[in-house]
């Protein structure tokens, strides 16, 4: 039994220390971090993929964080990231780069893969929109055009989404929550697919082609528990909106709906928020830290060598 004990904490101790050992995350191509809807790069230092950038970068990646706007139709935000991965090649040297979307962040992401795949070595899409999102279906069906009710809400979150890319210093992103609503339903994501079909799979709750034929590399992962920690403020609303969905989900996007290309995992004790480590890290107690998913994930790109 000692023995046994030894020999587990040996194999623990060496892969913490293969795991922390620097390099491990030196990706041949830079990192870049895209965020969802009513997202940012970081307000008041405070990262949207919190602690992620630095636990990336210290162990060998290079990692950019860009800012498109925080409620915008897809197309529209990806040609805002467009411009930036241009800069980011200019500035880094590098022939392409890795890009990891976090929710309206993937198909963000995946616009760029399509229509420029000659930037893109891989895109990364973490509960990503890639079969709509149920709650905006509901969003958008319960307010009919034209509507005083739809004008009240598209003020209200434009406001927010300008206020959010103010303060973080990108006030001069225009904004239009209505396009991202209707960006994020089933019936226009679909639309999107159509027209930028890479590393999407064939059936819902399929698996996608891991190199597509536009030689782009595309993985996925998700989480599928909306309620992860009474201490976290968020958990509550999230739990609200996960009952419009009759299949595992994260609260805002269903597990199936985030596959694209190969899947690593559509059911960490993660909900949408924990995904990017917030709030402020706070998680399930059981799951394996978000952080360390994306330093592991970024062990697995350089092993590819991506």
């Amino acid at each position: 039994m000692k023995f046994l004990f030894v020999l587990l904490l040996g194999f623990f101790t060496l892969f913490s220390s293969s795991s922390q050992a620097a390099g491990y995350t030196q990706t041949k191509y830079p990192i870049v971090l895209v965020h969802g809807l009513f997202g940012f790069d970081d307000v008041f230092g405070i990262d949207y993929f919190y602690q992620v950038p630095y636990n990336l970068s210290r162990s060998g990646a290079k990692v950019y964080i860009v800012a498109v706007s925080a409620a915008n139709s897809s197309e529209i935000r990806g040609e805002q990231l467009l411009q930036q991965v241009r800069q980011i090649l200019a500035i880094s040297g590098a022939k392409k780069v890795n890009l990891f979307g976090h929710s309206q962040g993937a198909p963000t992401a995946r616009y760029v893969a399509s229509v420029r795949p000659d930037l893109v070595a891989s895109v990364t899409s973490i509960g990503g929109v890639n079969w709509g999102s149920r709650v905006a279906d509901i969003v958008r069906n319960k307010l009919p055009r034209g509507s005083v009710p739809e004008s009240l809400l598209a003020a209200t979150t434009n406001t927010l989404a300008s206020v959010l890319s103010f303060v973080s210093g990108n006030g001069n992103l225009g904004q239009n929550a209505l396009a991202a609503v209707e960006a994020l339903t089933t019936e226009k994501t679909l639309a999107f697919n159509a027209k930028y079909p890479e590393g999407v799979p064939s059936s819902y709750c399929g698996s996608g082609s891991l190199v597509a034929n536009n030689g782009v590399t595309y993985y996925s992962w998700s989480g599928a528990s909306p309620w992860t920690n009474i201490l976290d403020p968020l958990d509550g609303p999230l739990l609200a909106t996960s009952l419009a969905f009759n299949e595992p989900n994260d609260g805002l996007v269903s597990a199936c709906s985030s596959h694209l290309g190969k899947v690593l995992k559509d059911n960490y004790r993660m909900n949408h928020i924990d995904e990017v480590n917030h709030t402020f890290g706070i998680r399930h107690l059981f799951e394996t830290d978000p952080v360390t998913v994306y330093r592991q994930h970024a062990n697995r790109l350089q092993q590819r060598g991506l």
